[in-house]
């Protein structure tokens, strides 16, 4: 009896923890596998994940039915989440590149309005990120799975201006003082 009222509280933090995540289905592919007597068909479904605040993760999941695949991909989603530094909320703060195999993207960061610009399985990741403003290009493959470990290649590399400023022992204001008190020179001396 007080092992069941201990699962109830777990169920109803999985459900709220379940509800904060979208997810949106990349790509989807039927498979078959040859046995004696025939083929045995079946689907393999590649998902990705996000919170729309920074988290976002992507899997990978095959089974007969298309939903079963689904369901088994969304967890594998979730549990290979990574946290991406967003500027405002709304974009990355430098550009990146990443590769996976022959799959190869590069992101830039936008000005307000422009919103996201990239096609396919790159779109899908953004959306669930969070970021509403983004230039993406991808070069080689048009292999969805390949895309989207590149982008995510690229997302890994990104560095917030904070995680710079720690790695280095100085504060956000040190860092960007500098470039202001830099472009204060310049235009000292053109000025003269």
């Amino acid at each position: 009896m007080a092992a069941e009222r201990e699962r109830r509280p777990r169920r109803n933090e999985e459900r709220e923890r379940d509800s904060e995540f979208t997810d949106k289905l990349v790509h989807i592919n039927r498979v078959a596998k040859v046995v004696k007597g025939g083929k045995r068909f079946g689907f393999a479904a590649l998902v990705v994940v996000g919170d729309q605040k920074g988290r976002v993760g992507f899997g990978h999941g095959k089974a007969r039915e298309v939903p079963e695949a689904i369901r088994k991909a969304t967890e594998a989603a979730k549990r290979g989440l990574i946290k991406v530094a967003l500027k405002e909320g709304r974009t990355i703060h430098h550009e990146a590149e990443g590769h996976w195999g022959a799959g190869k993207v590069k992101l830039r960061p936008a000005p307000t309005g422009t919103g996201i610009i990239a096609g396919g399985p790159m779109r899908a990741i953004f959306e669930t990120l969070g970021i509403h403003d983004i230039v993406a290009k991808s070069v080689g493959t048009s292999n969805p799975y390949n895309m989207v470990r590149a982008t995510f290649d690229a997302l890994k590399n990104g560095h917030s201006p904070r995680s710079i400023a720690a790695k280095r022992g100085k504060t956000v204001a040190d860092l960007f003082s500098r470039k202001d008190a830099d472009a204060a020179a310049l235009a000292a001396e053109q000025a003269a």
